[in-house]
């Protein structure tokens, strides 16, 4: 029965996935489904409004069956999973909340046209707005529509330019609704990202070949690709239960340079149009830090410099441009990249805000990392980004940056303590009870 609510939270249908979630809430109460819990919180994980394997009510549970206490959706584009995130975590008792990712430029600020926080493009910045209140989901959706469908137009542009690289090595090419728009939830809301055209593509490759060494003679004679190391392993390995998801990772990170096409200003707004109306919603707007690579602590990142080098300027820059928080993810970095980061924030008054990005089946919904002493004030800022995003959307006043905040007069750290305790003393499952304690 477990198994089969599980493939409910998948199922086509938001309908269906949340009677399923509330019928596993009902054994979770009741005892008979349990977990081990952890003080762990992850506020950035995508679902299949973006991509992922994962649909809003089922990444909600896996969050829930890793221990986690709290989760965060985080599409790019998109906020169609918002409500459905919200509802699932009321259904099993887990604690959410809710904001989208999306690009911008910095054109006219004083770090224009420089390598950022983006491995694609120069002056294009990947950004968050975290804690977006309920009631204000509407106005998100109609901002984000003209980026969405410019982000539709390239990656139909960029599915073209792959085709002709296919033809020239002999491969069949890729159908843009069928292949690639057909796995997304566009239609619903949701986004089509780069991720969707390469897990197309790992698909078709699978279907003219076959998992293992056929695939790997194809990539390598057809297509030039060279694999080495665990990578190759994983390829020649048909049972890899991963094996779609590692193969897209492949393409994403060997093969899409042959056919990115830059996004331009129609998909990319000027950042201070962003910021404020992250603002004008009661959402935070967030620099997402992405930080210098040479020796990946993780070992997902090629060797890169970005915004290191210059990160003072960025700060100052950020503060002018109406950011109030910087989200960072604790595996990433080095503890001297984060510490620098911390730092910064302290002086410029941002909030700091984490998590680790969940796109993936490979992936784990863990951070252990946030429970080291460095870290452990992530969670509690978790907890106070929680209280806010269900307090603003019953009162405006009540959003931690508000300007007619009952606490405006307190420094930072004291109304995010005041917050945290608010979020910790909610009921997950009546989060509209929270009271400022």
């Amino acid at each position: 029965m477990i198994e089969k609510l599980i493939e409910e939270m998948n199922a086509p249908r938001v309908e269906d996935r949340l009677a399923a979630a509330r019928k596993m809430g009902d054994l979770i109460r009741k005892g008979e489904v349990t977990r081990k819990e952890s003080p762990e919180v992850n506020n950035h994980v995508h679902t299949i409004y973006s991509f992922s394997p994962y649909s809003p009510t089922l990444a909600a549970y896996k969050a829930w069956e890793a221990g986690l206490l709290a989760v965060g959706i985080m599409d790019h584009d998109s906020v169609g999973g918002l409500e459905e995130m919200v509802e699932a975590g009321k259904a099993i008792g887990l604690a959410t909340t809710c904001g989208f990712e999306m690009r911008v430029n910095f054109t006219g600020t004083p770090v224009e046209g420089k390598r950022i926080n983006n491995p694609d493009s120069d002056n294009i910045v990947y950004m968050t707005l975290h804690g977006v209140p309920l009631n204000r989901v509407g106005e998100c959706r109609e901002f984000l529509k003209p980026y969405r469908a410019a982000r539709y137009e390239r990656n139909k542009k960029q599915v073209e330019k792959l085709n002709a690289l296919l033809a020239e090595s002999d491969l069949p090419p890729l159908d843009f609704d069928k292949d690639v728009a057909a796995i997304s939830c566009y239609g619903e809301g949701g986004s089509i990202t780069e991720r969707h055209i390469c897990y197309a593509l790992a698909a078709k490759l699978v279907e003219i070949s076959a998992k293992g060494e056929p695939v790997v003679n194809l990539m390598e004679e057809k297509m030039g690709l060279k694999l080495t190391g665990s990578l190759r392993d994983r390829m020649l390995d048909p049972s890899n239960p991963h094996y779609l998801y590692d193969l897209l990772g492949i393409m994403k990170g060997n093969y899409v340079d042959r056919f990115f096409i830059q996004p331009d200003e129609a998909e990319c707004p000027p950042v201070k149009e962003v910021t404020a109306f992250a603002r004008s919603i009661g959402a935070i707007p967030s620099y997402a830090y992405l930080g210098d690579v040479g020796e990946s602590p993780t070992g997902d990142k090629k060797a890169q410099t970005f915004e290191d080098s210059y990160l003072d300027l960025l700060a100052d820059t950020l503060k002018d441009v109406g950011f109030q928080a910087i989200t960072y993810m604790p595996p990433r970095n080095t503890l001297e990249q984060l510490k620098r980061i911390m730092a910064l924030c302290s002086k410029q008054g941002f909030m700091e805000i984490s998590g680790v990005d969940i796109n993936s089946s490979r992936q784990s919904f863990n951070c252990p990392e946030i429970l080291q002493d460095d870290f452990k004030h992530l969670i509690d800022a978790t907890w106070a980004l929680i209280a806010h995003e269900k307090l603003a959307g019953k009162e405006e006043k009540l959003g931690i940056f508000n300007d007619n905040n009952p606490m405006a007069g307190k420094t930072l750290a004291q109304r995010l303590e005041a917050y945290a305790r608010a979020g910790k003393a909610m009921d997950p499952v009546h989060p509209e009870e929270i009271k400022l304690i």
